[in-house]
């Protein structure tokens, strides 16, 4: 699978991630890769697929979703399988949370529609917790 994201440049190969030990949504182990949550729906399947990716990465290196904040209401989204097919989303909001809050609506829906949530870090990094201050939700219906 590959994650196409045009206004933003990102074109990306999509790693499957579960759950840490801890019960976290696990990350990508390349930072300019993505992870598709394979605990949940597929990109394209009824239910909210999620897609994380890394931002803000050590050593001044380049990261998927550097520029994820840059997407608006209407920008395109497409995730492509290995034949090629695309499921197109278009994005209809995004949202910042604390990582300590309640985000279940980012992985589940019951609308009976087609969704993606594209998910990485933002804000401050606390050098404590190894940790940004908070989350961005690009949230995306299919088309």
């Amino acid at each position: 699978m590959r994650l196409k994201i045009p206004a933003i440049n990102v074109d990306a190969a999509v790693e499957y991630v579960g759950l840490t030990s801890l019960g976290d949504l696990d990350v990508p182990k390349d930072p300019a890769n993505t992870g598709w949550y394979s605990l949940g729906p597929r990109p394209g399947e009824i239910g909210s697929s999620v897609i994380d990716g890394h931002f803000g990465y050590r050593d001044n290196i380049p990261a998927v979703f550097d520029n994820l904040y840059k997407l608006l209401p209407g920008d395109k989204l497409y995730v492509e399988d290995k034949k090629g097919t695309a499921a197109i989303f278009v994005v209809r909001e995004s949202r910042s949370y604390d990582p300590q809050a309640d985000a279940s609506d980012v992985f589940k829906s019951k609308d009976g529609l087609a969704h993606l949530n594209l998910i990485t870090c933002e804000g401050t990094w606390n050098n404590a917790q190894k940790s940004f201050s908070n989350r961005l939700v690009v949230f995306a219906d299919k088309e």
